[in-house]
C-alpha cells in the first residue's frame, strides 16, 4: 500500500498556509479596507510569497469573498442551532470577543459596498435580504406556536433586528470600549416584552 503521509502533511501545510492567508486578509481588512490594502500587502502579512498567495486565491476579489464565506459559515451554523431570534441574539456578543477581525471585515466592507457599481454590492444586498426574510419567518414561527404575539409585523420586526446588528457593529468598530454585553441584555430583554402575547391570549 503506497504511503498517504507525505501526501496528507503536504494537504496539512497547504491548509495551514491558507488559514494564515485569510486571517491576514480579514486583519488588513478591518484596518485599512478593500481600497487600503494589496495583496502584496497580505501576503506579507501572513509570511508567504505573492505566489504562494495567488495558489489559494486567483485573485482579490477571490480572497475577499473566501474571507466573507468563513464569517457567513459562523453565521450559518449559529442560525441552525435550536432557538428563535431573541436566543440567537443573545449569543452574538461571543462573535465580537471570539473573532473581532471578522465582525470589523465585515463592517468595514459592507460600509464601502453600498454603491450598487462597488465589488461586492451584490452579495451584501443578498445577505441582507436573506437575513431579514429567514428572522421573518422565525418570528412568523413563534407565532404560529403561540409564543409570540400575532400583532406583530416580521418583515418590519426583522428589519429592525438587522438594522440593530449592523449598526451596533460600526458603533464597536469605531469604539470598542462600549458595554456590549449590557446593550445586547437591554435590546433582547425588550424584544422580549414586545414579542410577548397578552395576557389570557391563547
Amino acid at each position: 500500500m503506497t504511503d498517504q503521509r507525505p501526501y496528507a502533511t503536504l494537504l496539512a501545510k497547504g491548509e495551514e498556509r491558507r488559514q494564515r492567508i485569510l486571517t491576514a486578509a480579514q486583519r488588513l481588512l478591518r484596518l485599512h479596507g478593500f481600497r487600503g490594502i494589496t495583496l502584496a500587502q497580505i501576503a506579507r502579512d501572513a509570511g508567504v510569497s505573492s505566489a504562494g498567495l495567488l495558489h489559494h486565491f486567483e485573485s482579490k476579489e477571490a480572497l475577499l469573498h473566501a474571507a466573507l464565506d468563513v464569517r457567513d459559515e459562523r453565521d450559518e451554523a449559529r442560525l441552525n442551532r435550536p432557538g428563535g431570534p431573541i436566543q440567537h441574539l443573545n449569543s452574538l456578543t461571543d462573535r465580537f470577543h471570539q473573532t473581532p477581525d471578522l465582525v470589523g471585515m465585515f463592517a468595514v466592507l459592507l460600509m464601502e459596498n453600498l454603491d450598487p457599481g462597488a465589488p461586492l454590492h451584490e452579495r451584501f444586498l443578498s445577505r441582507y435580504r436573506t437575513a431579514v426574510d429567514t428572522l421573518a419567518e422565525d418570528i412568523r414561527a413563534g407565532q404560529r406556536a403561540g409564543r409570540y404575539r400575532l400583532d406583530l409585523d416580521p418583515a418590519i420586526k426583522a428589519t429592525e433586528i438587522v438594522a440593530f446588528l449592523n449598526g451596533i457593529e460600526t458603533s464597536w468598530l469605531l469604539d470598542p470600549s462600549i458595554p456590549l454585553d449590557e446593550v445586547f441584555q437591554e435590546y433582547t430583554a425588550s424584544l422580549s416584552r414586545q414579542f410577548a402575547p397578552p395576557p389570557g391570549d391563547g
